[in-house]
């Protein structure tokens, strides 16, 4: 049975996935970006690791982005999405909507 496309839930799926790509991209890009240091300049060498860490921090952030949307998916794909994983109540739509990945009701989250 494939689900409308006007369901929240539908809405909500089209809008992880296209986030998915973004980061994606994104990590794509900040890895070029990593492996194209290497000025032997001492002082530029340094300048290029503060941005570097910068970068890994982005990168890192957007892992733990990605691992929250699969997991997100995954529950669309089970039809336990919008369920708590912790106490099992429905989370509330509007906080599905502000975070869509989001595993716990507000009351869990707290």
């Amino acid at each position: 049975m494939q689900a409308n496309p006007r369901t929240p839930n539908a809405a909500r799926k089209a809008a992880l996935e296209k986030r998915l790509k973004e980061l994606d991209a994104r990590l794509e890009s900040i890895e070029e970006e990593l492996d194209s240091h290497h000025d032997p300049d001492w002082e530029e060498l340094a300048t290029e690791r503060e941005g570097d860490e910068v970068l890994e921090a982005t990168g890192n952030a957007g892992l733990a982005e990605i691992t929250q949307i699969r997991a997100a998916l995954k529950r669309i794909a089970d039809g336990t999405y919008g369920d708590c994983t912790r106490c099992g109540e429905k989370i509330a739509e509007a906080r599905l909507d502000a975070l869509p990945w989001t595993p716990l009701c507000r009351s869990c989250a707290q």
